[in-house]
């Protein structure tokens, strides 16, 4: 892993690990995010079967969300493999200007899409 994609993965993690009860493991190689007894909200995207991207792939309300947000901003969001068919869209992490307050808001708007009812009344984030 590139010393940049090191990094993204550390700013990434420190933004979904902020969210009650996340915690992390590894899913097909890639980390992946998750509440603690429950589903994952995000996943780091790494040069995954070769294709030079470096992304965090984050749950979305349905396709038609991903697919606004990827009209919005082709060159930011994508349709990434695998996931895509389920809402997921991708945010590529790979740029210099990367907004990272954006990148943890969207984190935590997938946390909030998984979420159990529980936390999300107790006041979620």
């Amino acid at each position: 892993m590139t010393p940049q994609a090191a990094a993204a993965l550390d700013r990434l993690r420190a933004a979904a690990l902020a969210l009650p009860e996340a915690d992390e493991k590894l899913s097909h190689g890639m980390p992946a995010f998750f509440i603690r007894k429950g589903k994952m909200f995000a996943y780091f995207w790494h040069h995954h079967h070769g294709d030079d991207v470096t992304a965090a792939i984050v749950k979305t309300s349905g396709t038609e969300e991903q697919a606004m947000l990827i009209e919005m901003e082709p060159d930011l969001y994508y349709r990434p493999p695998y996931f895509g068919p389920s809402g997921w869209v991708g945010i590529h992490l790979d740029r210099a200007d990367t907004d990272w307050d954006r990148v943890a808001d969207r984190v935590a708007i997938s946390w909030e899409l998984v979420a159990p009812r529980r936390l999300l009344e107790a006041g979620g984030r």
